[in-house]
């Protein structure tokens, strides 16, 4: 992988886990949201501790923080059950003011207030020609996943997880996966265990999670923080995308525009504030477990 220019593992890291999402999605049939997400964060588990093979957290401090982060990962799996009501372009973009809400409370910079109103305009711009807004469950299902999500970038921020090292990461998810784990199984018991559902399952847990936190682990060995973070900006456009090929959730004009929107906002709020706080010998994850 090291003969690949950085920016395209991130890239890669977009489009695969926007495709693993709606792949997901397509699994909402046989075994509902509870259950892709189950199956997604339980195998990445699996998957992630073979891999990594982390050591136990010790003390307070770090068992505080993966159970911080787990249950924050747990929380920006929301964004599946709002799928169920939402184009997988909407509910990206609707989490992704999660992260721009935060900025905005944390800084007294002008530019801050003018990303949040251009990503509030690309919100109002997604709706039907017919002018019928989507169902409220799915709005507030995606927000509060926003709402974890900005959470999870929080404890980040304040324990000084800002490291490449897989164990925190790799036991929070396992934490999520607990918490996610018997949901899933109350709602679909045996359906879980389908052959072909499972094998799907696998497929999301490689695509939205494995591949792409092992393709940022990569690119941030080489690039600013604050560059992974302007590309990761691209996955609502990514999520339009997949939706339209994988799911048939094809967009007009003006909803291609709205993804536009909260992308730009996403990324301009990224460029400048870490522009300004970034030292030359700063490293770390850029922004966020992907859901």
């Amino acid at each position: 992988m090291t003969r690949f220019p950085a920016p395209s593992l991130v890239l890669c890291s977009v489009l695969s886990v926007q495709f693993g999402q709606a792949i997901g999605k397509s699994l909402f049939g046989p075994i509902g949201s509870g259950g892709v997400v189950a199956l997604r964060l339980g195998l990445a588990a699996i998957v992630l501790l073979l891999i990594f093979r982390p050591s136990l957290p010790r003390g307070r401090l770090n068992v505080a923080l993966v159970l911080g982060f787990g249950t924050a990962i747990a929380g920006m799996n929301l964004v599946y059950p709002a799928m169920q009501y939402l184009p997988l372009g909407l509910a990206t973009s609707l989490q992704l003011l999660g992260p721009i809400a935060l900025a905005l409370l944390t800084s007294r910079r002008l530019s801050d207030v003018g990303f949040a109103a251009l990503a509030g305009f690309g919100v109002w711009l997604f709706h039907s020609p017919e002018g019928e807004w989507y169902a409220l469950p799915g709005i507030l299902l995606a927000l509060t996943s926003g709402a974890a999500m900005a959470a999870y970038l929080l404890l980040s921020r304040s324990a000084g997880a800002g490291n490449v090292t897989a164990a925190p990461l790799v036991w929070a998810v396992t934490w999520a996966a607990v918490l996610t784990v018997p949901i899933g199984i109350a709602e679909n018991g045996a359906s879980l265990l389908d052959p072909r559902v499972l094998a799907i399952g696998l497929v999301v847990a490689v695509l939205a999670a494995v591949i792409p936190y092992s393709l940022e682990l990569m690119a941030l060995r080489r690039i600013p923080p604050r560059i992974v973070g302007i590309l990761q900006s691209l996955e609502p456009a990514a999520a339009g995308l997949a939706g339209t090929i994988i799911l048939a959730e094809h967009l007009d004009a003006l909803q291609w525009l709205a993804l536009g929107c909260v992308g730009a906002a996403s990324a301009g709020t990224i460029a400048v504030g870490q522009r300004l706080n970034e030292s030359p010998t700063s490293s770390g994850r850029a922004g966020r477990m992907n859901p």
